[in-house]
């Protein structure tokens, strides 16, 4: 095995860094406040979105991002232009293309959601002649969570605040779409709850989700919208029934506070990230783990993974080929991950990273730092096989309870339920 502490190791490639989205510097940048805490691709691929610090999101379409990266040469001066850039400035933009936008949250933005709406589903709206979304339209919001508690919906397209929700009582530190279309949002909190919000019945908070004993720092959905996993300050991985608002099971593994959590596209896994130096992969229907990423090697006692070190895991993100991960650790590394390896496949340095997100397409990967800044690279290339194609189409629609009933060969059954990594 190669070791995840030699960096420098000669079987390791270097990611394909391809650009940066950069702020302006002055003298007050250099205050807390600054951090770029999320980034977020739009579920269609039109818009990126990032926390810039000081209040600021921004709000770009993705396709002057990789037009910029491309003619420029993925050079500083080239993303630096962009990230100045303003629609609002006086730019000409054609009719039908995405405008850029600037958005003042007032307050500092911790975490930011994309929402798309489903033009066949209804609104449960009663008094639907003061709903405020026209429904049967193309819909794209944004959330906001920010540090006073609050959450602010925006209408992505014109840049406009819909919604003012003020529930939470302490920072709304992740936010998480459904991503059926529903426009159910579930907002992860320091105040140690999980509240899910029906933005088609105008905001109204359905539910508050209480188990956490401590800070909730994330909260993701599976692909079909039924699981809810959320994570925080503790070693518990929490999984949720978001039919009937339910714990289902904790998974315990962690020896450090759980900060980021992904399930794969196809819904049969689930990564979450610790401080204790590990991104582990689970199998959320039989809450058992399948394999660990450890940054540290060897790996650390429990007893120091407890503590304050250097490969504290910041965030992870899976990719949308179901074979690729990422994870930022404290160490200045950004890394590349197969599921079926446990050494990284390709590694990249970053100064004080934070989070990261996979583009919609999976060919890109965005990182955000403390600065306020973005940072993009290509993802590793590599053809997936029809094994895992059939792999990943069969696990959207079958639990590995279900796989696991099927009159087939153990090896293969074995691989269905990722047994095999």
């Amino acid at each position: 095995m190669t070791s995840n502490n030699s960096l420098d190791s000669q079987s390791l490639s270097k990611a394909k860094f391809i650009g940066e989205l950069l702020v302006p510097v002055a003298p007050f940048d250099q205050k807390s406040g600054r951090e770029t805490w999320t980034v977020a691709f739009a579920p269609d691929g039109s818009y990126f979105a990032w926390s810039q610090g000081h209040r600021i999101v921004r709000l770009v379409p993705w396709s002057k991002c990789l037009k910029n990266f491309g003619g420029e040469g993925s050079n500083r001066a080239g993303t630096r232009r962009l990230s100045r850039q303003n629609s609002e400035g006086g730019t000409v933009v054609p009719v039908g293309e995405p405008r850029e936008h600037t958005i003042d949250c007032g307050d500092i933005v911790w975490g930011l959601a994309f929402g798309s709406s489903v033009p066949e589903k209804q609104s449960r709206c009663v008094n639907i002649e003061w709903h405020r979304f026209k429904f049967g339209q193309d819909q794209l919001l944004l959330a906001t969570g920010l540090n006073n508690g609050r959450i602010k919906i925006w209408d992505v397209y014109t840049g406009k605040l819909l919604l003012n929700l003020m529930d939470h009582t302490d920072i709304v530190r992740d936010l998480t779409f459904a991503p059926d279309g529903s426009l159910m949002l579930v907002s992860a909190s320091r105040d140690k709850t999980l509240r899910v919000w029906d933005l088609k019945d105008d905001g109204n908070m359905v539910k508050v989700l209480r188990s956490h004993q401590n800070w909730v720092y994330c909260s993701a959905f599976s692909p079909d919208s039924s699981v809810l996993c959320s994570v925080g300050a503790g070693k518990t991985v929490f999984l949720w029934d978001m039919d009937k608002y339910s714990l289902i099971r904790k998974l315990e593994g962690h020896h450090n506070d759980v900060v980021s959590c992904e399930f794969s596209p196809d819904g049969a896994l689930l990564a979450t990230a610790s401080y204790d130096t590990r991104v582990i992969i689970w199998d959320p229907h039989m809450g058992t783990v399948l394999i660990e990423l450890a940054h540290l090697f060897p790996p650390p006692s429990p007893i120091f993974a407890g503590g304050a070190n250097d490969r504290w895991v910041r965030s992870v993100a899976f990719c949308h080929d179901g074979r690729h991960i990422a994870s930022i650790t404290d160490d200045r590394m950004v890394r590349f991950w197969t599921i079926d390896e446990t050494s990284p496949q390709a590694i990249a340095p970053l100064t004080n990273g934070l989070c990261c997100a996979f583009s919609t397409d999976g060919s890109f990967l965005a990182a955000g730092s403390r600065d306020g800044s973005v940072h993009f690279w290509a993802c590793p290339k590599s053809i997936a096989s029809l094994q895992h194609l059939c792999r990943m189409a069969l696990r959207r629609v079958m639990s590995t309870q279900q796989v696991q009933m099927l009159p087939i060969p153990p090896r293969i059954r074995s691989y269905l339920s990722y047994q095999d990594l």
